[in-house]
């Protein structure tokens, strides 16, 4: 069997089974434009909801940065406490959405990679190898897509808790903001490299909830099986897909500011809608190399393991592969009981080598 690039396979089933693509740009900008429609409807009923009083209105008159401060302060501070309560239950109500929909985006999309791969191999698969998958599993990708948004949440405390601690080394009568910094930077980069990689692993395991009909934690331990066993793929696929995400936004970041320079002859409407599109291009690029690399790894598990060679026992000298009628010496499989050197008496080694 030929040795197969697991990389150059996830970014051919993106070619060839174009539709998953575009079920995975579909869910995703469904939660996108949804969440930004919200956040936008919020900002606005929060302005308006703000309270302007005369006295307000005359520190801003008053044109002192001080006062205006105050007054800014004043206003803010009026429904403050509901605008952050209608952000909590925002995010909830978004949070459910995105369950859902990641769960059933990602169930349709899996199944077809799933089916693609071993159709692929199906000749290289033995006839008695187990091909089944989850029927049903939304359960389940549900359970994992909460345990990523409970992560999230559980890294934005974390953070939080950095920050709080790394303030301690601190205080009002002896003030040390480097120390400070400091101290909040590794505890924050730790926090952020661990919840990265939780992260990665919660979205590695729908697949063998999919591919191989386990529960939550059966994908889990699963996938962290799968990526020690396969560690050089799994990192090979994730590299090259990498690189190719960051190249897209440094070339996308690049292309976004270049319209910025048109604003003085340009109509400012028109250049937000330049900068609009060319994000929506990098948006959907983004989801086209995420499905990449989630094929690569659905390859990966799919693929037959490769066929190792046996391991030659014999050096060419006692037995020549090219000549089949040179005398072969006969080796012994067996072990001499007699021989002095595998007895546990001491001394009998030496004592057979003196006579």
């Amino acid at each position: 069997m030929s040795r197969v690039s697991p990389t150059l396979e996830g970014f051919r089933a993106t070619f060839r089974v174009p539709s998953l693509t575009f079920a995975e740009i579909a869910w995703r900008w469904t939660i996108g434009a949804t969440a930004s429609a919200l956040t936008l409807y919020s900002f606005f009923e929060y302005l308006d909801s703000l309270p302007v009083t005369h006295a307000d209105a005359t520190l801003l008159s008053t044109r002192q940065p001080a006062l205006i401060g105050r007054a800014i302060a004043h206003i803010f501070h009026g429904t403050l406490s509901r605008a952050v309560v209608a952000a909590l239950l925002g995010s909830l109500a978004l949070s459910f959405l995105w369950i859902i929909a990641a769960s059933l985006g990602r169930s349709a999309i899996l199944r077809g990679l799933v089916e693609h791969f071993r159709s692929k191999f199906a000749e290289d698969i033995p006839a008695d190898a187990p091909r089944t998958t989850n029927p049903r599993p939304l359960r389940v990708l549900a359970a994992l897509n909460f345990l990523r948004v409970a992560l999230g949440l559980a890294t934005i405390l974390a953070v939080l808790g950095a920050a709080l601690l790394a303030g301690f080394a601190s205080s009002d009568a002896h003030p040390k903001p480097g120390l400070v910094f400091f101290l909040f930077v590794p505890l924050a980069g730790f926090i952020g490299i661990a919840g990265w990689g939780l992260n990665w692993l919660l979205s590695l395991a729908p697949i063998f909830a999919v591919r191989d009909n386990q529960d939550a934690l059966g994908a889990i331990s699963v996938a962290v099986t799968f990526a020690r066993d396969h560690v050089g793929a799994v990192l090979a696929v994730s590299t090259w897909t990498g690189l190719a995400h960051f190249v897209a936004f440094s070339v996308a970041t690049t292309a976004v500011s270049i319209p910025l320079t048109f604003l003085q002859i340009a109509p400012w409407r028109a250049v937000v809608a330049v900068m609009i599109f060319m994000t929506l291009i990098y948006f959907a690029f983004a989801d086209w190399l995420y499905m990449a690399r989630l094929a690569g790894y659905v390859c990966i598990a799919e693929m037959p393991a490769p066929q190792i060679a046996a391991p030659v026992l014999l050096s060419p000298i006692l037995l020549p592969p090219d000549d089949p009628a040179a005398p072969r010496i006969p080796i012994q499989t067996t072990i001499d009981r007699d021989e002095p050197i595998l007895s546990d008496l001491p001394g009998l080694a030496n004592l057979a080598v003196e006579t």
